[in-house]
């Protein structure tokens, strides 16, 4: 079983910063995507960002040049740092992580990040 937490979330003011770490542990294959995805009070989940074993990273739009996602393998960590924050981009931010090996996909509890403007 696989279980991934986060942490980090909280309040900040427009243009303020915030890191989210996302620990993931139990049985995992190297060969794996982590990511991180949002959902603002009323809207679907939306994408945000996704590394992959090899340290490829893509971004939604919406956050490329603001937010930044790395990780660590040998902890099974994935972090997303987050700078120049928009009211826009409140909203439960939830850690990801999809093996290609068994094909599974994992999500947290999700960490509320609130923006005040």
């Amino acid at each position: 079983q696989v279980q991934l937490v986060e942490s980090g979330g909280g309040l900040v003011q427009a243009g303020g910063s915030l890191r989210l770490s996302c620990a993931a542990s139990g049985i995992i294959s190297s060969r794996n995507n982590m990511g991180w995805y949002r959902q603002a009070p009323g809207k679907q989940r939306e994408w945000v960002a996704t590394i992959t074993d090899r340290g490829t990273t893509i971004y939604s739009d919406s956050v490329k040049g603001r937010f930044t996602i790395s990780r660590d393998n040998a902890k099974n960590m994935v972090s997303l740092q987050l700078n120049s924050l928009k009211p826009e981009d409140t909203g439960v931010y939830y850690c990801n992580l999809f093996d290609r090996r068994v094909v599974g996909d994992y999500w947290g509890q999700g960490t509320q990040v609130t923006v005040s403007s």
